[in-house]
């Protein structure tokens, strides 16, 4: 991905999450601007609210510690803000202004509940870790999701693998964007526990569309 994409075409890099749930879900939210609360999203509101203190900065012997880091990537086209950041002074990492040496910076994204099946929490905290690489000019290799029900954090690897797939999920979803496509319902498990899912309406999927009931007419005359 070597295209430099223009401020005002920027995706939230939160969206990454929903994209990999369900496409769907991600177009009814980021291109048709609709939005439906739970008790899972409040949830996850709460614990994010905890964590947003942009002026918030803290600094341990050679651990300097920041929450509401905004990251963003020209190159991958997507903003968005750091829960936590903690810098570990030492070798390696990037030069940050008004302070002496090299910090290795670690994002850390807080979740709601318990580690997932799937790697959507994974890709959105990578896609972090690649937007903060761009802006330092540094290597990360390794950061940290933080879920709120087992209280305890669980270390990522930032795989060549997994940046290939963030990317791949980016381009995608610039391309619905800028087309204003919302992909079609994929019905599945998962949609009992989405907020969307009185919006989406996926049992109408199964039914027959207007479409294919006057193609079927047709032929039939």
């Amino acid at each position: 991905m070597s295209e430099k994409y223009r401020e005002e075409d920027y995706l939230m890099i939160s969206g990454i999450q929903h994209f990999a749930f369900c496409r769907r879900q991600w177009a009814l939210i980021h291109v048709e601007g609709q939005w439906q609360e739970n008790l899972r999203t409040v949830e996850g509101r709460i614990v994010h609210e905890r964590c947003h203190d942009e002026n918030f900065a803290e600094k341990r012997g050679d651990l300097l510690i920041c929450r509401g880091m905004r990251v963003f990537s020209s190159r991958m086209g997507v903003s968005g803000q750091c829960d936590v950041v903690e810098f570990t002074q030492g070798k390696t990492g990037a030069v940050l202004l008004g302070r002496e040496g090299l910090w290795q910076p670690c994002p850390i994204e807080y979740k709601r509940g318990k580690p997932k099946q799937d790697k959507s929490d994974i890709l959105q905290l990578c896609a972090q870790a690649m937007c903060m690489e761009e802006m330092l000019c540094c290597e990360i290799h390794e950061a940290q999701l933080f879920y709120a029900e087992i209280h305890r954090r669980e270390k990522i690897a930032l795989t060549s693998e997994l940046r290939q797939e963030v990317e791949q999920m980016f381009m995608e979803m610039h391309n619905y964007y800028a087309r204003g496509i919302t992909p079609q319902v994929r019905t599945n498990k998962k949609c009992n526990s989405c907020s969307l899912k009185d919006l989406c309406l996926p049992k109408l999927a199964k039914k027959r569309s207007v479409q294919s009931y006057y193609q079927v007419y047709v032929e039939d005359m």
